[in-house]
């Protein structure tokens, strides 16, 4: 039925958010044309958890060894504000993007769905 999702990160500074994703998180991409870089994300899940508040989506990058990649991300000058903070079912670190946005890691320590077949 479905054949891949598209994930869509509003920016209020895109073509710096766009360089970032490049860069120093590696991301091959397409241009669309003009620049507009369309990105390959790794293999990807989505888990339906309950909430009394508003409906809301998250996005996490998912990572083997978080505090590797939070070193390497720091070396290529990634602003780091704090973490990783250990939540039990995985490591959770946010990365600030150059548009002052979030970017959410996350080292699982439960099964992971992405390499089902």
């Amino acid at each position: 039925m479905f054949n891949g999702a598209h994930v869509i990160a509003y920016s209020r500074a895109a073509d710096a958010d766009r360089t970032f994703f490049r860069d120093e998180l590696g991301l091959a991409s397409v241009d669309a044309g003009d620049g507009w870089l369309i990105f390959k994300l790794p293999p990807a899940e989505i888990a339906v958890h309950p909430t009394e508040g508003e409906p809301q989506y998250g996005f996490y990058f998912m990572c083997e060894n978080l505090d590797a990649s939070l070193e390497r991300l720091r070396a290529a000058g990634a602003v780091v504000p704090e973490g990783p903070t250990d939540e039990g079912w995985g490591l959770l670190a946010e990365v600030r993007l150059p548009s002052g946005t979030q970017l959410s890691l996350y080292e699982p320590r439960h099964p992971v769905a992405y390499s089902l077949e």
